[in-house]
């Protein structure tokens, strides 16, 4: 048996992805509610994942809700990070005089990217009736905020045909892509198409060659 840390034996080797034994928690975490259900999931059956004690997790976790909350924030943390910073942009600055539309497809393209690379699929466990309550009022809050985003991008494009609001079949698009992962149809290209349909439902189809670099550029120089 090995040690990780005071109070927290370990029964093997660590085997998971993570520099600490909190890391390891929540990959098996994401694991186990990813395959077989966020409610038939137990903590005891978490630990035994890890190769650690019950009252080890509680250590780093006092619940599963709380494991579930940090999972959650995980899968929109980033593009929200890079969205604000595309937003916050000021005019005339580096990635904001490329071809209209580059900003959108700079985050829609930054985020599927997200979805699609992360080692379990944890967007399936949006819509999970636990996830609807107050306790998980900061997730939620982040992911609206993100959508918001979408929504302000979208809606500052001249070519959006009237009454479509672009930046939100956008954010809708990304998101589908968490579906088609689950259904095992996302491949290397996926996120790069969801965000060109995005742009294509925005009117500006005929400029997605230049957009695309400008999105690339954008992506390189902020992320």
């Amino acid at each position: 048996m090995t040690s990780a840390g005071p109070g927290r034996p370990r029964h093997q080797q660590p085997s998971r992805p993570g520099a600490t034994a909190r890391d390891e928690i929540l990959d098996a975490a994401a694991e186990l509610f990813t395959n077989q259900g966020f409610a038939s999931t137990s903590t005891r059956s978490i630990a035994d994942a890890v190769g650690i004690r019950q009252s080890s997790l509680y250590h780093h976790f006092k619940t599963k809700d709380d494991i579930l909350e940090d999972l959650l924030e995980g899968t929109v943390s980033a593009g929200l990070k890079f969205a604000r910073s595309v937003a916050a942009l000021p005019a005339g600055s580096p990635g904001t005089e490329g071809p209209a539309g580059s900003r959108l497809h700079a985050v829609a393209l930054y985020d599927g990217t997200q979805l699609c690379s992360a080692r379990w699929n944890l967007g399936v466990l949006y819509h999970l009736p636990e996830v609807r309550s107050t306790r998980f009022a900061r997730f939620l809050s982040d992911r609206q905020e993100l959508r918001r985003l979408y929504g302000e991008l979208g809606g500052s494009l001249p070519a959006t045909p009237k009454g479509t609001d672009g930046g939100d079949f956008t954010f809708r698009l990304v998101e589908s892509l968490i579906y088609l992962r689950a259904d095992g149809a996302v491949g290397p290209e996926s996120a790069m198409q969801a965000a060109d349909a995005g742009l294509i439902l925005c009117g500006l189809g005929h400029d997605l060659p230049a957009i695309r670099g400008a999105s690339r550029a954008l992506i390189d120089g902020l992320a």
